[in-house]
């Protein structure tokens, strides 16, 4: 290998230096006849020590050292002219020296200047310091041990060893193109093995205790087997970088060649101090730095930059990872906005914005509360459940507005795609980050109200993956707080986020999302309530929309009530919010033609504008058996439904309509199951069941129907055909039944009790164990109600018929 330059200097005020003359030559060798010479030489047992640094002399070679101190030329001089012999040892560091070193005999002066001179040293033999002495000249002396060479007893295992070195060798000069040729000539002209030991280990780039190790080893056999295993892991890793080379060269496409030129480019520019960064990667490199995010993160973002600066700008990877950088760089990392804790604004807030309510209100106060004495917990995971239209959106609002939060809404229905959620891997063309963190980055803040709206209308799984399942980590309180989007690709903190979820039915959820959640139940609106948010909110909200003035229309509360109960059928507002709407707009227009208006609403006016009442569920009196009311409840909250039922001769078959569903007809089953195992009691005769078939028919077919609470009320149907009884007037029920005739808890109370009120029916059967909901009712809701609490069928019987046939 080509050999370096290396500066080499004289310890103890002699300022020496290896004279490189440029020239690949390699060092001269003595011939074989001055060799023999060189035996002959007396060598005296005390001698001149010379230091030098990082370089390692071999016999029988000659090379020039330059020096630089005037003062000790003289010295050297003296020691030619006398033709005495020097030693010449290396050094370790500062302070140690190597022990073994060769003696040396000055052949020439060279005066190069009045300053620099050069001696040209020829190596003779290897010594071994014995003891160190220094003179009054401050010249080191020392005595030393002449080493020997223990050649190979056997000659043919030392023509072995150096046909083996001399073929290693000229294989390294053939795959090295850092290596003249012209050392093959000379590595074969040589046929002793120590002389070819020492001339390989100068001139090739061995390491320098691996040198001073053959120097110091005087076994021949040793000293071949050392400098062999170099050359044979030399060899092999000269081929392993040819062959890497060879692969590399190979693979090389059009845009691998010229992003190497590109780069050789930016070096030499950058070497010429022409190099200037590009002003965006700057910008982006300056916006990194004022980030408050992790060190894992800057880690991650400094490798995709370093990443950046080496991609062409033409390649379609380049604005790829340039794009990644900049949504990195937008998030929110650390930025959070201040909470404000002061209950009692929160509390005047909330009652302006929402009207009744008050189990969620007390529920954002309690957290507040928390948060103000903890400092920093992590948000909880509400979800607001109920009817369409009772304000669960609105709440997410009047929420953000109380903590002085923003305020951001996603909605969830109809996403089948695990990646909306998630994003896609960023090596995809066109992948995008998720909704999550693209709303965050939007909004500029780590902690905003964040509504996901109707969580229930999420797709529960398909072939683009299960995106129900990618929220599980989104509204786990344990795991949010390291979220990880497919296209970041390093974890995101949600854990302050206060994640506020929606939905009409609680059966469609994911059972382990289901699980994260804390349910709140928002049920419909009574017509009190909704006369009161008719008149407070609604009224006063149309009209400043309208741009007219707030005494611009009049509506009594009675006529409030005409419109709730004759045009809305519904446990929200949306409807009695667009009959408002449909007023002030009929109203604005007989403005806008000249036409007279009336400021004050009277029923008249309303049905003009409205038309004639909807056809409203309200109980009308029915004087037949086989006929009962039902309660039930529906995602647009609650509602009463009808049993029919009629005998006709046949063979005890039952036929069931009505678009019902599986658990509706399993409650049919247990109902008769219940009437043929108990017809004595009941006092029915059985020939009933063989000679008769049932038809029990729900009205409104168009509408699915289904769910276990309408038992009862299938049950006093059948019970009252059977027995030909008259079912009790303005009575409705609801309640599950057992085989054994047990009545069991249902669910949706207010909702029911609402469809009960507004259709005029003021006698419910409720479970039992029903009782506790009804005493969660604001009282002043339930006034005109009686609830009649059965634990089984026989208190279903007496509560339900009279003694009427």
């Amino acid at each position: 290998m080509k050999k370096k330059k290396k500066n080499i200097h004289f310890l103890l005020n002699y300022d020496f230096e290896y004279y490189n003359n440029n020239n690949n030559i390699p060092l001269i060798k003595i011939n074989k006849k001055k060799i023999k010479k060189n035996k002959n030489i007396n060598i005296p047992n005390i001698i001149k020590i010379f230091l030098i640094k990082d370089i390692i002399l071999f016999p029988n070679t000659i090379i020039p050292i330059l020096i630089k101190n005037v003062n000790y030329i003289n010295y050297i001089n003296k020691l030619f002219l006398k033709k005495k012999y020097l030693g010449i040892i290396t050094r370790k560091n500062k302070i140690k020296v190597y022990d073994i070193g060769n003696i040396c005999l000055i052949l020439k002066i060279f005066k190069i200047n009045n300053k620099n001179f050069i001696i040209l040293l020829k190596t003779i033999k290897i010594f071994k310091i014995k003891k160190l002495i220094n003179n009054k000249n401050k010249i080191l002396k020392s005595k030393i041990i002449i080493l020997k060479n223990i050649k190979c007893k056997n000659k043919n295992k030392e023509k072995i060893f150096l046909n083996i070195i001399k073929e290693l060798s000229i294989k390294i000069i053939k795959n090295n193109l850092s290596i003249t040729n012209e050392l093959i000539l000379l590595i074969n002209n040589i046929y002793d093995l120590s002389l070819l030991i020492n001339f390989i280990t100068i001139n090739y780039n061995i390491n320098f205790k691996k040198k001073q190790k053959i120097l110091r080893e005087n076994n021949i056999k040793k000293k071949s087997i050392i400098l062999i295993k170099y050359l044979n892991y030399e060899y092999n890793n000269i081929k392993l970088k040819k062959n890497i080379q060879k692969k590399v060269i190979n693979d090389i496409n059009k845009q691998q060649k010229e992003y190497y030129l590109n780069q050789q480019l930016k070096f030499i520019q950058k070497k010429l101090g022409y190099f200037i960064l590009d002003k965006e990667l700057k910008k982006l490199k300056n916006k990194s730095k004022k980030k408050n995010w992790s060190n894992k993160v800057n880690k991650h973002f400094n490798n995709e930059f370093n990443k950046l600066k080496t991609i062409n700008n033409q390649m379609p990877e380049y604005n790829m990872l340039k794009s990644y950088l900049e949504f990195m760089i937008n998030l929110p990392w650390n930025k959070y906005s201040k909470d404000n804790f002061n209950l009692k604004k929160a509390i005047l807030i909330l009652n302006k914005n929402h009207y009744g309510l008050e189990n969620i209100k007390n529920r954002i106060l309690e957290y507040l509360s928390l948060l103000k004495l903890k400092g920093n917990m992590k948000a909880p995971i509400l979800c607001f459940f109920g009817p369409p239209g009772v304000g669960k959106t609105s709440l997410g609002k009047s929420i953000s507005e109380v903590l002085h939060r923003k305020y951001v809404r996603m909605s969830l229905g109809g996403i089948h795609d695990e990646s909306v959620i998630r994003g896609h891997r960023k090596t995809y063309v066109g992948a995008m980050p998720g909704r999550i963190l693209q709303l965050i980055k939007k909004i500029g803040t780590s902690n905003p109200v964040f509504v996901l709206d109707e969580i229930d209308k999420i797709s529960l799984g398909g072939y683009n993956g299960d995106p129900s399942a990618a929220m599980l980590e989104v509204l786990d309180p344990e795991q949010n707080n390291n979220f990880y989007d497919n296209y970041l690709e390093v974890g995101y903190d949600l854990s302050k986020v206060l994640f506020i979820a929606t939905a009409n039915s609680l059966n469609n959820i994911n059972k382990a999302l289901l699980d994260r959640m804390e349910i709140i139940n928002i049920s419909g609106y009574n017509i009190e309530e909704k006369i009161n948010i008719a008149k407070k909110f609604l009224l006063p909200k149309k009209i400043k929309e309208n741009g007219f003035k707030s005494n611009f229309l009049n509506i009594t509360n009675k006529k409030f009530k005409i419109i709730i109960e004759n045009y809305t059928y519904e446990s929200g507002i949306r409807n009695l919010e667009r009959c408002i709407n449909r007023i002030i707009s009929y109203t604005a227009k007989n403005i806008v033609m000249k036409k007279r208006y009336k400021k004050n609403i009277n029923f008249k006016y309303i049905q003009k504008v409205l038309g004639y009442s909807n056809n409203i569920k309200k109980y009308k009196k029915n004087n037949d058996f086989g006929i009962s009311i039902g309660l039930a409840w529906t995602n647009l909250g609650g509602d009463i439904i009808y049993i029919e039922s009629c005998l006709l001769k046949g063979k005890g078959e039952i036929t069931i309509t009505g678009n019902i569903g599986k658990i509706m007809k399993e409650s049919i089953i247990i109902a008769i199951k219940y009437i043929k195992s108990n017809y004595k009691i009941l006092n029915i005769n059985y020939k009933l069941f063989i000679n008769y078939s049932v038809h029990l028919h729900i009205p409104e077919g168009s509408i699915p129907k289904d769910g276990p609470s309408a038992g009862i009320t299938i049950l006093i149907a059948l019970i009252s055909l059977y027995t030909k009884k008259k079912i009790k007037s303005y009575l409705a029920m609801t309640g599950e039944i057992t085989l054994k005739g047990k009545i069991l808890e249902v669910g949706g109370i207010k909702e029911k009790i609402l469809a009960a009120k507004r259709a005029y029916i003021n006698n419910i059967i409720l479970p039992n164990d029903n009782k506790k909901d009804i005493l969660n009712i604001n009282k002043k809701y339930l006034l005109d109600l009686k609830f009649y609490y059965v634990k089984n069928v026989k208190d279903v019987i007496k509560l339900s018929f009279n003694n009427e046939k």
